[in-house]
This record gives structure tokens, C-alpha cells and sequence, in this order.
């Protein structure tokens, strides 16, 4: 079945170049028992590909199932899968076949694979290998037949690196990868989407079309879309019920597109993603993640001072880098340092107060309020002033930087 054929068939719009590659490998594939890895972001329609594969296999008159690994609790997610024997844990009144099971001969859809705890990672694996899975609760082998087709949205070797999925079984997985191109990669197929859509919601609303100016067509065509496709089809739908007027400029588009595609986040909450390769859940995780580490800063320069304190010789040495560290002044609550005079061309002597070693760390205030409060200054002064340099510099809007100041009552 060619590309076209294949588009008209299951509703896929746009004609870029990545889009189609991706169709491609996925005809070719799905004749195949070959396990499939589509990786791609959120609303780019990665359960899409897993319909095509499945319709255009062998087993299309099978069973197919589309399972949400991240929608299960761990604590159940292995019974869903492989069943479980009445009385194997609390609530089992019954024997329950599992997923594996009631699909045998057909397709399993697994999106969110990246959420699947170490454990059923496991068992997915030997049912990869064997074809082999046991139920919670029984020591009885069964076999089954499943064609597996996976879906992720992560990246999937990171995670490997965290220690959070099984390096075989990613390799198992990833047989054929199939990457979904995100909507910003795909600008020429943006428009031609949301026509489509605003064609479609007129007719379920009995309404005509919205259409778009020269300025909004290209307003939506440099907008991010980081909600992909799924975005783009809610903002189309708010649009058709919403526009007081079936031609939508820029400044009735506005209503319907944030301010900032990444949301009100500080310059340190870009992406949630540490230097060391963490991936954080929230903006809390990534500020504490960012405190602490200033407080280290702060715990090693003490360190590097005290050790300069006890051997002077070292400081006469390097003149600069004691006049760095000497702006270090202790506070009351830490250890008493006495240093007199200033640092002389030659080692002398420096008066430390006795049991140096002993010195108490000052915790340094973790108030995220307090923190954020001080990164709004910060920008202020550096851009003097201008506050929409500022929000820029931040990564939040103007009008939450706006909101921040009342909030804060910041006057610069």
C-alpha cells in the first residue's frame, strides 16, 4: 500500500518529509512479528502508528489492545498484564487472565513503556524471549503469541543510565524504531492540520469555518506546539466555538495561545532535566536541586578558607586567590576567624582562633519564595530595569513577572 493510501485510510494529514519516513518504516514493518519502539513527544499520535502496524499485519482480524503502562498502579500493573490466581493477594476473589493472555494471537499496544517498573520489566522480557509468562500467584508456565508494539515519550538510554529500565530489554524493544516527528518539526503540515479540524468541528457545531489572517497563519506556524498535535486540535476546537469572528486575527489568536509555550517557569526550570542527568519531576525538585548545590558553592569556599587560615604560607603564595576568599566573612552563628592585617608580600603569621576545625556550617535558607524573590532582583538590575528583558531573561511572561512584583512587593 503506498504513503497516500495509507494517509487516506487512517486519517493522517501533512506531507513533510520526517512524517513520511516514519509511515514508511511502519508499512514496511508491520507485515513482520518484529517488536516496534515509536518514540515521539506527547500529542505527536504515536497510538496511530501502533493502529496502522496492527491493521496492515497478518493478525489484523486478531484482538489489539492499547494499554497505558503510566495509567496502572505498580502494584497491579502485573496482574493486568499476566493475570493473577484467585487468593494472590488481597481482593483476588477470582483467577483474571491477563492482557498477554486474552490477546494471544494478536497485537498488545504498550504506550508510556518508560513508566514500567523494573519488576514487570522483567516479565515483559521473558514474554519477548520465550513467549513465556507465569500468573501473580500461580508456578504455572503458559505461552502466549502477542505481536508488541511500545510507545515512549522519554528517552529511553537515559533512563537505562539512571538505572530506572532494563538495558536488554530496551535493546529488545528496539528493533525497529520509529521516531513521530514533533508538530514545530512539520511547520508545512500545521496549517493544512488545522484547517482540517476547523472544517471538522463547523460541521459537528453546525457552524462555518474559522479561518485565519496572514498574521495569525503565521503566528501558529512559529508557535512551538508543545503539545503537538493534540494542542493544535483543542486550540482549533476553543477557536470554531469561542471566535466572535469566523476571520481570527493575531489579537483574537492570543486569547487562545499562552503567553509562553513552557509555561511560568524560572530560567533554571527550562527543561526538566539536571547536569547529571536527572530527570526531575516538578519545579520544587529542580529548586531544591539548585539550592543545594549553591549551599555546596558556599560549604567548599569555607573549606578552601579555613585551609588557607591554617597554612598561610600557601595564601602568601597566591595573593589573589586569598583576597577572593578573604570577602568570605563569617557570620555570628559560625566559628570566630580572626585574621590581622592584610595579606603581606612574605608568609607571617595569622592569629586563627583555636579549635578552628571545629567550626559549625551554616545552613543557608532553602525558602523557595525567598529565592525566587531574589532571581526576580537579580534580572531587574541586570537588564536595569526593563521588565520585559527581565521576563525573558527568566522564562516567565510579562504579565507573571508583573503579578510576581505586586506579589513580592518588588520596587525597582
Amino acid at each position: 500500500m503506498d504513503l497516500q493510501s495509507i494517509k487516506n485510510r487512517f486519517g493522517i494529514i501533512g506531507n513533510s518529509p520526517a512524517l513520511n519516513y516514519a509511515l514508511q518504516v511502519a508499512s514496511q514493518v508491520a507485515n513482520t512479528d518484529l517488536t516496534v519502539l515509536i518514540a515521539g513527544e506527547s500529542g505527536v499520535g504515536k497510538e496511530a502508528f501502533s493502529h496502522i502496524i496492527h491493521s496492515l499485519s497478518a493478525r489484523k482480524h486478531a484482538s489489539f489492545i492499547a494499554v497505558n503502562c503510566g495509567a496502572i498502579p505498580e502494584g497491579t500493573i502485573d496482574s493486568e498484564l499476566f493475570g493473577h490466581e484467585k487468593g494472590s493477594f488481597t481482593g483476588a476473589v477470582d483467577s483474571r487472565k491477563g492482557y498477554f493472555e486474552t490477546v494471544n494471537g494478536g497485537t498488545i499496544f504498550l504506550d508510556e513503556i518508560g513508566e514500567m517498573p523494573l519488576g514487570t520489566q522483567a516479565r515483559l522480557l521473558r514474554v519477548l524471549e520465550t513467549g513465556e509468562f507465569i500468573r501473580v500467584g500461580s508456578s504455572k508456565v503458559q505461552k502466549t503469541d502477542v505481536r508488541v508494539i511500545t510507545a515512549t515519550n522519554k528517552d529511553l538510554l537515559n533512563l537505562v543510565q539512571q538505572g530506572r529500565f532494563r538495558e536488554d530489554l530496551y535493546y529488545r524493544l528496539n528493533t525497529v524504531p520509529i521516531r513521530v516527528p514533533a508538530l514545530r518539526d512539520r511547520k508545512e503540515d500545521i496549517l493544512v492540520l488545522f484547517r482540517k479540524f476547523a472544517v471538522d468541528f463547523a460541521e459537528r457545531y453546525k457552524t462555518t469555518p474559522v479561518q485565519l489572517d496572514e498574521d495569525a497563519r503565521q503566528r501558529i506556524v512559529n508557535y512551538p506546539w508543545p503539545g503537538n498535535v493534540r494542542e493544535l486540535k483543542n486550540m482549533a476546537e476553543q477557536i470554531s466555538v469561542l471566535a466572535t469572528d469566523k476571520l481570527v486575527n493575531t489579537k483574537e489568536l492570543s486569547k487562545f495561545l499562552p503567553d509562553s509555550p513552557v509555561g511560568n517557569r524560572l530560567p533554571v526550570l527550562a527543561h526538566a532535566a539536571g547536569t547529571d542527568g536527572h530527570e526531575f519531576n516538578n519545579e520544587r525538585e529542580i529548586l531544591y536541586k539548585l539550592f543545594f548545590d549553591m549551599k555546596r558553592d558556599v560549604t567548599e569556599l569555607k573549606r578552601l578558607f579555613f585551609d588557607v587560615m591554617k597554612n598561610p604560607a600557601v595564601a602568601a603564595q597566591n595573593p589573589s586567590f586569598f583576597a577572593d576568599i578573604k570577602e568570605l566573612q563569617p557570620t555570628e552563628s559560625s566559628s570566630p576567624v580572626i585574621v590581622s592585617g592584610t595579606m603581606p608580600a612574605s608568609p607571617q603569621p595569622v592569629i586563627v582562633h583555636n579549635n578552628i576545625q571545629e567550626h559549625e556550617e551554616v545552613e543557608e535558607s532553602l525558602n523557595i519564595m525567598d529565592k525566587e524573590k531574589e532571581l526576580i532582583i537579580k534580572a531587574l538590575k541586570k537588564h536595569r530595569g526593563k521588565r520585559k528583558d527581565a521576563a525573558l531573561d527568566l522564562g516567565i511572561s510579562e504579565r507573571t513577572l508583573y503579578r510576581k512584583l505586586k506579589e513580592y512587593d518588588i520596587d525597582l
